[in-house]
């Protein structure tokens, strides 16, 4: 359409308004769909299009241009929806929906003689406000200046002085109805009717003038005097700016047909119209993409192409136009930049949306085809000042100076003064241009003025490619040093212009100028003159070229060009030059050579050097027209040429043969001939023929047990998952509260594929193969298979419905975490604003409307995972994932070795490389023969977009080949050879083989259109002769599901064995081993997975339209695959990378902290299962617990940070693997999974296994092989190998379509950077384009871009696996989650049961509390039955004396035993670690930002303690909301007392004991979260800490008050911490009873207990024992979870609490029996919980000293003082099982280290003799003695073993020995309870610091064995002595000298020392 009309119209008018609504609509600047419509009204008789069509009459177009005025009430901006340009709502009306257009208002004519001038009144003065802003113009009284705007001059205001009461108030009120008004032109006054009025100022309007309408502005003055435009006159009640704009903007302007697409890019490129531009009319608020410089030029199509259409933009609008207020004139865009005075550096608009518009900004409007607009002076530093529309000039002969520039006002300040244009320079675009030099030149801008272009606009394209590059941005210093440049040098105009002619004359004749290329070589030439600089030290000047010498170097560069490049040197101004190119192009003979590009240089003395490049070249001006189209905009012009039949000269070019014959004649014999015979399907000749009955009964005999239902995880999959999974845990780790991982228990997902049938069904069957269904516990076993649907949704116009149906559910399942996985999510990233106005592309907008909406956002149960193998669309500045939530794949190079695996990944990096293997037939092939066919063909039809062309001669190539591989062999000649050697092995290979299979093909056709012209013509060529048994053909279109004949299904059936009589192939997978072709269309591949038979894949179409990085790479991304070893093998070895590979081999690629469980399995080629895999189950994917085992004791923090989670239950390779390769729905991949049978070949698997299980002539049975591709000759120079360095690669391109390069100074982009570094890059250098869905997403400074915490990307190479990898992390997030929800506890039973006491007094059963009458008759049982003193010396009872002693076996595995543990689900009533987060607790655990740390304030609290015999100091830290617990002085600064309750108090809310927690290294793992155990209640919770690691402590808990031991208690061991808690505890007793005293409270009312409890605590359990049946004999339990608040509150209910010293409960294990529960309490040991009452054991004090059993010495001293211990058996406690922190040992060193790598210390090396020269330790003397008595049992007390009627005798402790000994324990106090020792002879004496209680006489009462052992311990070696002496024990034993020992301590730190002997 364009400027040739094609095809007059028929007369009737209202079809030729129609016509030019349509056309309009196709000119507008959003990206427009061809109207089908439009064919409708053209003439069939004319010829699509002629030469007299191509310049339209200028009659024609004032016709053209009154109707389309008539369309739009007038050439404002009516259809542009901004509120600024509103129109009333009558002209709404006007605008009707429908396209009839209004009847035309019929203006009177104008008086004879007066001027009708545009702009000028009929007197002829000028009323432009351009000309009158600096007039002093006079005005009556009550008048005042308002601007009118004129259709015909959309640029400019008419100044007209009108009455204010005639105009409206500032609410739009208060107008008096009619008009007054005077012409300030002429000065004639009195107006009375706006209509005279408009007629007088010359509007000429097409509709009945009114003044609501073109009134538009109030003229206001500045204080500079300028008269300027001022705010829009309100009429009709000021519509609220933004309502308005958002109501319109969803509303396109019915005048526009209804296709108008959104894309900021032109519709139809080089129609013999002009190429279309889209300069979206924005207001400098929003000069978006468009205007800033910064933005990316060469593919803002908005910008420069000259344009002369009539504006009528729609699809680009946004509300945010109105952000500044400021109004467009009439139809220009204002471009806001400061007076010329104050340049607005190049980086002053570093987003699109800043206002310094320095991009030259095209305006458009005006008579269309007619006019271009120019650029204004200035240098590349300073923008263009400004954007001068012109008004419309009819080509008429004038002789008034009508160019003399509008001013456009400028929203900041300073007016910008009107510059008058010389009439030089302008440039008259000769006639038929096109048509007689078969060129259409394209003007590529260059630096300075381009002229204005009139005439024949349509014939040439202006592109802004290089333009960015003469434009040095301004960056800072520390990009500056980045680049290796000095802020100093920058290239003169000089230098520019000559690297541009060297650049020129180096490229190829096959080559197109490319910006990233040209961008390198400026920064290259830059860093170079910065290091001359720097090495000659002397200025710029030196290396500047003079404007003398430029003309001659110029030339002097050119000359070596070989008449290539010719340069042309103007005086006056660039349109000389392009004057004299055009005009030399238009008279040039056809067999004249023409230069292929002419450089314009203007040696201006005024202005300096300007110049542009015109490009003449053939091939270089068509590709650099065409890569200026976006793939929508490139794929609507195709359809459009399709459409409107501009290709029928082509077709009948393509109707003949290569000889000539008629095609379709000779098909036609060719077909009679045959007679009903058709080529034998397969296993047979191509001669061969059968009849077609007998060949569609052909099915092959033999099955190929193509195994299809197993999908495997190979390793590099499984490492990804886990980066996933590690990952995730980061972000629940990161504090910042986004993700509470603890808070779920379920995993659910969906996921969004882009529209394609084929990948929908794909990642279905990925889906039901992987069991992932069934494993997350999402679908039962056999309804998986159906249910699997709902869980994929493609991005089409149901997902809206799907998708609130998913969100749904994410609301309602706020415990479910949901995975959102957007998959291939480069692809349609547009934004919702920008599709909100579209028709064309249903899919606009959609994804971002899912992924980015505000739901999806805020959802704290929803994570969106983004997969893309072409992540760059998404890494730009405004990224919505943050670069730490990327996960990228492992390197590949890194995986080859690993496992031994027998496929690789051959991706497109090797698909590089592979070119210098230098075999014989290359992967990538280029079609050199092809290519030369196409140049001529382009020349011939200049009009038509190449792609057509290629598209039309590759079906001809085609069909030949199959003509003569066939029956013609005289055509062989005329196929190209590619062509043939594809054709024949794809119509051979099934002949050769029995069961017929053979090779896939693929052809790609982006183009649907000409998809379907392909595949037609191609099945009609094959059937004609006869193949359709033996190949088929497809036609891959993502909109529909795959078509296969009935025949091939059934062969392939028979292939496959076990399918279901209704199956069809519903994936390309499905076609393994069928010959075909697939013609695949679209706009991008999607990623689907092709099978191992693909064999070739012709890219010949894929040209230079495809000039980005994702584009073309997508492309080469089909042929990716996996490949067996050999293939790479082979030429690797030549290239000798073989040493590499055998360092690979040693390396191991996981971290050496990575627990793989079950990974290292041996590998075996058999296909049974070896080694510890458990069974194949586990090889499929289906979950098995077989590994859940090895990881269980795993904390969940680790878990989180090395990702050790059990992935025993993945699917692990077990045997040796043909393939690595998962099923990939990503990317463009085509891994996919293989069976375990290594023999098998899975139809999944990738690569070229050529068919046939046993067929010994099939060479290369089991080799998977690389495909071939055959690219065009664009996309060959930029993907083939770089060795020369002249053409850089795909990866320096603009990354994508969608974004743009923030700066043309960047440094390069090195091929071998990491993905990660990549990343990095293009974050730092694209940022989205103002259609990007991550457009909006903008922070005022850069750090406050907002990332959406939830949000992951996993990025990797096409078919490389990225579907199978997020599978696996479903599952093992799930595993993950259930882990997290478990918790590992011991349950281990109960020890010594047989030793314990029987009580005879009979409780009842159904007590809640123990009657303290009866409980105090029970007698104590001694004996320890807590399993974790399993290997501790018994305690003697005279039970014990009976009981047969044997040697346990595992007494010297201490160290290493492992205990028992059971993983057991959380409830809601556990206590939990840090790592817990949820919306109840979080105030519990968190400070509010608002209170930092500081706000908890440290108290000291002394106290005397006698055991110590000195004061002691400990410190509080009590956070400000626990304050309350506490009691202060006056002052409110002293700490006093901890407030206590009394003993009365009934609060069902509370619990009255404070709890103490001892915590020691686990402030991350410590169970210190009481929150939910407490049920919320209020409580009392101190931790009892270390000093050192009391910060460690805050940090975690600040809410939590800290109770922090002294300094020297530092490496003391928990018998310390329990005494100061003891001690402390009752001096607060003390305290408070005084303090209450004084209150009028009894003593004894004060509340006397405490809790103490373990920091492993994690649940509490309560059991019922429940009467069976009488015929049970045993009776059942019934257990239930419930709070430690509901254990504490009945135990402190119990009746005489206060005469109990210890109350606790029993150990959980799995075996709890109602026998052990027939007895509800028990007289017994109590450990890790205990209600301690302190005043009743105010005098049995904890052993400060003590490391281990603290707490059975404390029990037996506390039960010797006759006081009451009760245990609770109806509770149970469980433990955790926390491997970090606690009383664990120390690392024993020696103190002094004389060597690295020391030996381990045995125990029996802690004591040595005092004095001797043993090396001495670095720890406590005590741990030293401790761990030494436990190991010396044999030593010290031989008669004591395994002896336990002779007990060793220990007085008043007890100390484990080991467990070969028992212990009786005694105490010295006086009316203390001791176990009954008559008759008892004892086999040793143990004193430990033995008191004054212990005396001589009390010891003889003893009867000891005859050589029964002694041992005496002491603090020094002086108290020892005095022990002996005082204890008379010389008499009964008998010392030696060398018997006297110490612990192995120096003596600072004040060693034990002990003394053994004999009994006498």
């Amino acid at each position: 359409m364009g400027n040739s009309y094609a095809g007059q119209l028929k007369s009737a008018r209202f079809e030729e308004a129609l016509h030019n609504s349509i056309e309009a609509s196709l000119r507008c600047s959003s990206v427009v769909p061809r109207p089908i419509f439009s064919q409708l009204y053209l003439d069939p008789d004319q010829h699509p299009f002629s030469p007299a069509d191509v310049k339209p009459k200028v009659e024609d177009l004032d016709k053209e241009l009154v109707h389309r005025y008539t369309q739009n009430g007038s050439l404002d901006f009516s259809n542009n929806p901004t509120a600024n340009e509103m129109e009333d709502e009558e002209e709404d009306d006007e605008m009707s929906d429908s396209n009839s257009p209004p009847i035309p208002y019929s203006q009177k004519p104008a008086p004879e003689g007066s001027c009708t001038t545009d702009g000028f009144c009929q007197a002829g003065k000028d009323l432009r406000l351009v000309s009158l802003c600096m007039e002093q113009i006079e005005i009556p009284a009550g008048f005042l200046l308002v601007g009118a705007k004129s259709p015909n001059l959309p640029e400019h205001i008419l100044v007209c002085a009108v009455d204010k009461r005639f105009l409206p108030d500032d609410h739009g009120k208060n107008a008096l109805l009619g008009f007054s008004g005077n012409c300030i032109g002429c000065g004639e006054r009195g107006f009375r009717y706006f209509t005279e009025f408009s007629n007088h100022i010359n509007l000429k309007l097409t509709t009945q003038p009114k003044k609501q309408k073109h009134l538009k502005y109030y003229l206001v003055r500045s204080s500079q005097g300028v008269l300027s435009k001022g705010p829009l006159i309100c009429w009709k009640e000021c519509r609220s700016r933004q309502s308005s704009a958002a109501c319109l903007s969803a509303k396109p302007n019915s005048s526009v047909s209804s296709t108008v697409t959104p894309e900021n890019g032109t519709t139809n490129g080089y129609k013999s119209g002009f190429t279309q531009t889209d300069s979206p009319v924005l207001s400098p608020a929003n000069s978006a993409v468009n205007l800033s410089g910064t933005q990316e030029l060469p593919r803002n199509k908005n910008l420069v192409k000259p344009l002369a259409l009539s504006l009528q933009i729609v699809g680009k609008t946004y509300a945010s136009d109105t952000v500044n207020g400021n109004s467009n004139n009439g139809g220009r865009t204002n471009t806001s930049s400061s007076t010329p005075a104050r340049p607005v550096p190049h980086s002053a608009s570093p987003r699109p949306g800043f206002a310094a518009g320095d991009q030259a900004s095209m305006s458009s409007s005006g008579p269309p085809k007619k006019r271009h607009r120019g650029w204004y002076p200035g240098s590349p530093v300073p923008p263009p000042a400004l954007v001068v529309p012109v008004p419309t000039v009819r080509p008429l002969a004038r002789t008034e100076p009508l160019l003399s520039v509008p001013v456009p006002q400028s929203m900041l300040t300073g007016i910008l003064q009107p510059r008058p244009i010389p009439a030089g320079e302008t440039v008259i675009v000769p006639e038929n241009l096109l048509s007689n030099s078969g060129v259409r030149p394209v003007i590529l801008i260059g630096y300075g003025t381009l002229p204005y272009f009139y005439g024949n606009v349509g014939d040439i394209v202006v592109s802004p490619l290089l333009v960015n590059c003469y434009k040095i941005p301004h960056l800072e210093n520390r990009d500056l040093e980045q680049l290796g440049l000095n802020g100093s040098q920058l290239l003169s105009v000089e230098n520019m212009i000559l690297l541009t002619i060297q650049y020129l004359v180096r490229l190829g004749p096959d080559q197109i100028p490319l910006r990233e290329e040209f961008e390198q070589i400026m920064l290259k030439a830059m860093q170079e003159f910065t290091l001359r600089e720097r090495s000659l030290q002397m200025s710029a000047q030196c290396i500047s070229v003079s404007p003398g010498q430029l003309p001659w170097l110029a030339r002097l560069i050119a000359s070596v060009s070989q008449d290539l490049v010719h340069v042309i040197v103007t005086q006056n101004s660039l349109a000389e030059g392009i004057s004299e190119t055009l005009r030399t192009l238009s008279e040039m003979r056809h067999q004249q050579r023409l230069p292929d590009y002419v450089v314009a240089i203007c040696a201006s003395k005024i202005r300096g050097n300007e110049f542009c490049v015109v490009v003449l070249g053939q091939y270089q001006s068509r590709a650099l027209a065409e890569s200026m189209l976006t793939t929508s905009e490139f794929l609507k012009e195709i359809s459009y040429e399709l459409i409107t039949g501009k290709v029928s000269f082509l077709a009948s070019h393509f109707k003949n043969t290569s000889l000539g014959d008629d095609l379709d004649k000779l098909l036609e014999k060719m077909q009679q001939k045959r007679g009903d015979n058709v080529v034998t399907p397969f296993n047979g000749d191509v001669n061969e023929c059968v009849s077609s009955q007998e060949a569609a009964a052909m099915i092959p005999t033999q099955s190929l047990d193509i195994d299809n239902d197993t999908f495997q995880i190979y390793q590099p999959q499984l490492t990804v998952a886990r980066k996933l999974l590690s990952q995730v845990c980061a972000i629940a780790d990161s504090g910042n509260q986004s993700l509470d991982l603890g808070h779920f228990s379920k995993v659910d997902f969906i996921i969004i594929v882009p529209r394609s049938e084929v990948l929908v069904q794909q990642t279905l069957q990925r889906i039901r193969q992987s069991g992932v269904l069934v494993d997350l516990g999402l679908e039962e076993n056999g309804m998986a298979y159906q249910r699997a649907e709902k869980y994929v949704v493609r991005l089409d116009n149901e997902i809206q419905a799907k998708f609130e149906v998913f969100m749904r559910r994410v609301k309602q399942n706020p415990y479910t975490l949901f995975v959102l996985v957007h998959d291939n999510s480069h692809v349609e990233l547009t934004s919702v604003i920008s599709g909100s106005l579209s028709h064309g592309e249903p899919s606009h907008g959609l994804a971002d409307r899912v992924i980015n909406c505000r739901e999806v956002l805020e959802a704290f149960n929803l994570l969106v995972l983004q997969v893309s193998s072409f992540p760059y669309a998404l890494q730009t500045q405004q990224s919505r994932i943050s670069s730490a939530n990327e996960v990228h794949w492992i390197p590949l190079d890194g995986v080859e070795e690993m496992g031994g695996e027998e496929k690789l990944y051959f991706g497109l990096n090797e698909y590089s490389k592979s070119l210098q293997w230098g075999i014989t037939s290359p992967l990538l092939r280029c079609d050199e023969t092809f290519e030369k066919m196409v140049s001529t063909l382009l020349e011939r039809y200049p009009r038509l977009h190449s792609m057509v062309i290629r598209c039309y001669l590759l079906i001809q190539q085609y069909s030949e080949a199959l003509m003569a591989l066939t029956t013609m062999a005289s055509l062989r000649d005329h196929s190209t050879p590619e062509t043939l050697s594809i054709m024949d092995d794809l119509i051979s290979s099934p002949g050769k083989d029995k069961s017929g299979r053979g090779h896939m093909l693929i052809i790609r056709v982006p183009s649907v259109q000409l998809a379907m012209l392909a595949k037609e013509r191609l099945q009609e060529v094959r059937d004609k002769l006869g193949l359709q048994y033996r190949f088929e053909i497809i036609l891959g279109n993502p909109a529909s599901e795959l078509q296969v004949a009935s025949h091939f299904v059934a062969r392939i059936k028979s292939w496959r064995g076990n399918e279901q009589e209704e199956w069809v192939p519903r994936t390309y997978q499905d076609l393994e081993g069928l010959p075909c072709i697939v013609i695949l269309t679209g706009k991008d591949p999607l990623g689907e997975t092709f099978p191992r038979s693909l064999k070739y894949c012709d890219l010949r179409l894929i040209d230079s339209s495809y000039l980005t990085r994702t584009a073309l790479e997508q492309e080469v991304g089909l042929a990716c695959c996996y490949v067996s070893k050999e293939v790479i093998r082979g030429p690797i070895v030549a290239l000798d990378l073989s040493e590499k590979e055998h360092e690979r081999t040693s390396s191991s690629e996981n971290d050496s902290d990575e627990l793989l469980i079950d990974l290292e399995r041996p590998q075996s080629n058999s296909s049974v299962v070896t080694g510890t895999s458990g069974s194949i189950a586990e090889n499929g994917v289906s979950s098995s617990c077989a590994a859940q085992k090895q990881n269980s004791t795993h904390s969940f923090h680790h878990a989180a940070n090395s990702s050790r989670l059990e992935e025993g239950v993945s699917p692990e390779p077990a045997t040796g693997d043909p393939l690595k390769q998962e099923c990939d729905s990503l990317g463009h991949q085509m891994a996919s999974s293989t069976s375990s049978k290594p023999s098998s070949s899975s139809s999944m698997s990738r690569t070229f296994q050529w068919p046939g299980q046993a067929n010994k002539d099939c060479r290369s049975l089991n080799m998977s092989l690389p495909r071939i591709v055959i690219l065009s000759k664009a996309a060959y120079s930029l993907l083939g190998s770089q060795k020369s360095g002249q053409m850089p690669s795909s990866t320096s391109l603009l990354p994508h379509a969608d974004v743009s390069w923030v700066s043309s100074l960047r440094p390069f982009l090195h091929k071998d950077m990491t993905s990660e570094e990549q990343s990095l890059y293009y974050r730092q250098w694209t940022a989205a384009r103002q259609h990007h869905a991550d457009y909006n997403n903008q922070g005022d400074a850069a750090g406050s871009r907002s990332f959406h915490p939830r949000r992951l990307l996993l990025t990797g190479p096409p078919q490389v696996g990225k579907t199978g990898s997020y599978l696996q992390f479903l599952r093992i997030l799930f595993r993950m989650l259930i882990r997290l929800l478990e918790v590992d506890v011991y349950d281990e039973e109960e020890i010594n049961i047989s030793h314990s006491e029987n009580s005879e007094i009979s409780l009842s059963e159904r007590d809640p509390w123990p009657d303290i009458e009866n409980f105090g008759k029970m007698p104590f049982d001694v004996s320890v039955h807590d399993p974790k003193y399993n290997l501790m010396s018994p305690v003697f009872t005279e039970k014990l004396a009976g009981i047969k002693q044997e040697a346990k076996k595992e007494a010297k595995f201490e160290e290493s035993r492992k205990r028992d543990t059971v993983s057991m689900m959380l409830t809601k009533y556990a206590a939990y670690n840090t790592f817990h987060h949820c919306e109840q607790c979080h105030q519990y655990m968190d400070i509010s930002p608002a209170s930092q740390m500081s706000d908890s304030t440290l108290h000291a609290f002394t106290f005397s303690s006698s055991m110590l015999g000195e004061e002691v100091q400990l410190h509080f830290i009590i956070p400000k909301s626990k304050e309350s617990h506490f009691v202060f002085s006056k002052q409110g600064k002293h700490l006093e007392s901890m407030r206590l309750p009394l003993v009365s108090d009934k609060n069902l809310n509370a619990v009255k004991s404070p709890i103490f927690t001892p915590s020691s290294g686990r402030h991350e793992q410590g169970l210190l979260n009481l929150y939910h155990a407490m049920e919320g209640i209020n409580h009392l919770h101190l931790l009892v800490v270390k000093e050192y690691e009391m910060p460690l402590y805050r940090k975690y808990w600040p809410n939590h008050i800290m109770l922090v031991l002294p300094g020297m208690f530092n490496n003391a061991g928990v018998g310390a911490a329990r005494f100061l808690i003891k001690e402390l505890s009752y001096h607060n007793l003390e305290l408070e009873r005084n303090r209450l005293e004084e209150l009028g409270v009894k003593r004894q009312c004060v509340w006397p207990f405490i809790v103490v409890m373990d920091d492993s605590c994690v649940l509490w359990n309560i059991h019922n024992v429940q009467e069976q049946s009488s015929q049970s004999v045993d009776l059942g339990i019934t257990s239930k979870n419930v709070s430690l608040k509901t254990v504490l509150q009945h135990m402190e209910a119990t009746p005489k609490i206060v005469h109990y010293a210890t109350l606790g409960i029993q150990k959980w294990n799995s075996k709890l029996s109602s026998k052990s529960l027939r007895t509800p309490f028990s007289r017994c040991h109590v450990h890790d919980f205990v209600l301690l009452n302190i005043d009743l054991t105010q005098n049995v004090q904890y052993d400060l000293n003590r490391y281990f059993c603290e707490d059975v010495d404390f029990n037996l001293r506390t039960n010797s003082s006759g006081l009451l211990i009760c245990r609770f058996n109806n509770f149970s406690l469980m433990k955790k099982h926390i491997q970090v922190g606690g009383q664990k040992d120390f690392n024993v060193k020696p103190k002094i280290s004389l060597s690295e790598s020391i030996a381990p210390i045995l125990p029996l090396q802690y004591v040595c003799a005092p004095d001797s020269e043993h090396t001495l330790l670095a720890a406590p003397a005590q741990f030293l003695l401790e761990k030494f008595l436990q190991h010396a049992t044999y030593k010290l007390f031989p008669k004591a073993i395994h002896n336990f009627r002779s007990p060793i005798l220990a007085i008043d402790c007890y100390l484990n020995i080991g467990p070969e000994v028992a212990i009786c324990y005694v105490s010295s106090r006086p009316h203390s309870i001791n176990v009954n020792c008559e008759g008892v002879f004892f086999s040793g004496l143990l004193l430990y610091l033995c008191d004054s209680f212990v005396g001589a006489d009390f010891l003889k009462k003893f009867k000891f064995l005859k050589g029964a052992t002694l041992c005496v311990i002491c603090q020094d070696r002086s108290s020892l002595r005095q022990t002996i002496v005082r204890l008379e024990l010389e008499d009964e034993w008998q010392f030696r000298l060398r018997d006297e020992f110490q612990t192995a301590n120096s003596s600072e730190d004040k060693p034990l020392y002990f003394l053994t002997g004999r009994h006498v």
